[in-house]
C-alpha cells in the first residue's frame, strides 16, 4: 500500500515544480525545510481523506451554507425509473392494451398470461392450459392465432417502435 506521502505526491496536492523536486531529492539529498513542511501537510490532508472515507455518515447531515438540505437529499434513488421511461412504458401499456381490443377474450387472456401482462409472471403453457382446461397444445394454437392478428401491418404498427 502507498504511503500518504506517495499519495499526496500521486493526487497532486502540491504545485509540479514542487512534486517534481520531491521526486528527484528522495533518495540523494535532504529537501528544503519549506518544501517538506508543505509536503507533511499534503499528506495530513490524505490521511484526513482517508479517515473521513472510512467514518460513516448519517444521510440526515445537513449540507449546504445554510445547512437547509440533507446528504440524503443529493442521493439518486436508482429504484424509481427516470420520468420519460415511465411515460414511454405507460404509453406502450395504453398500446398494448388497445391492440390487444382486436382479439377475443379468451385470445387476449391467453397473451396476458403468456407474457405476464397481468400480474408481471409469465406463464408456461400448461399452467395456462389448466387455468382454461385445455391443453397445451390447445394454448399454442390460440396463442399463434392471436399473435397473427395483432402482426397484421395495420394492427402493429403502433407497436413497431417500441421494438427498435
Amino acid at each position: 500500500d502507498p504511503t500518504s506521502e506517495e499519495l499526496a505526491l500521486e493526487m497532486e496536492l502540491l504545485e509540479p515544480e514542487e512534486i517534481a523536486a520531491i521526486k528527484s531529492r528522495i533518495e540523494s539529498e535532504p529537501l528544503n525545510p519549506d518544501l517538506e513542511r508543505r509536503w507533511r501537510r499534503a499528506a495530513a490532508r490524505v490521511r484526513r481523506i482517508i479517515r473521513i472515507a472510512q467514518e460513516p455518515m448519517s444521510l440526515e447531515t445537513p449540507v449546504g451554507a445554510e445547512e437547509s438540505s440533507q446528504l440524503g437529499d443529493f442521493i439518486e434513488d436508482d429504484t424509481m425509473p427516470e420520468p420519460v421511461d415511465a411515460a414511454a412504458r405507460e404509453l406502450l401499456k395504453e398500446q398494448v392494451k388497445s391492440a390487444l381490443l382486436v382479439l377475443t377474450e379468451r385470445e387476449r387472456q391467453v397473451l396476458e398470461m403468456r407474457f405476464g401482462l397481468r400480474d408481471g409472471r409469465d406463464y408456461t403453457l400448461e399452467e395456462v392450459g389448466r387455468h382454461f382446461k385445455v391443453t397445451r397444445e390447445r394454448i399454442r394454437q390460440i396463442e399463434a392465432k392471436a399473435l397473427r392478428k395483432l402482426r397484421h401491418p395495420t394492427r402493429s404498427r403502433h407497436l413497431r417502435d417500441y421494438l427498435s
